[in-house]
């Protein structure tokens, strides 16, 4: 796990950022992606900060998942909602 500490503290609660390797998942309609990106995350309150090159990349896959164009990803398995 790759972990560089900032110099700017959290903007939520004035704790230590780093940055490090994170899994998001998203969803778009009904269903979900995996992916693996840098964040800085705070290490006092686990709040996650994302560039905003992430942030529209998120944008752009939660599309893609709403509209069902999901050819050029992996699957992974099924998802099933409980109770």
């Amino acid at each position: 796990m790759n972990k560089v500490e900032r110099s700017l503290p959290c903007p939520l609660c004035g704790g230590v950022l780093v940055e490090k390797d994170v899994q998001k998942l998203l969803r778009g309609g009904l269903h979900t992606a995996v992916l693996q990106v840098k964040a800085e995350v705070c290490l006092q309150c686990g709040d996650r900060l994302y560039s905003e090159e992430t942030v529209q990349r998120f944008k752009d896959i939660r599309a893609k998942l709403k509209n069902q164009q999901t050819e050029e990803f992996t699957p992974l398995g099924r998802s099933f909602q409980v109770g």
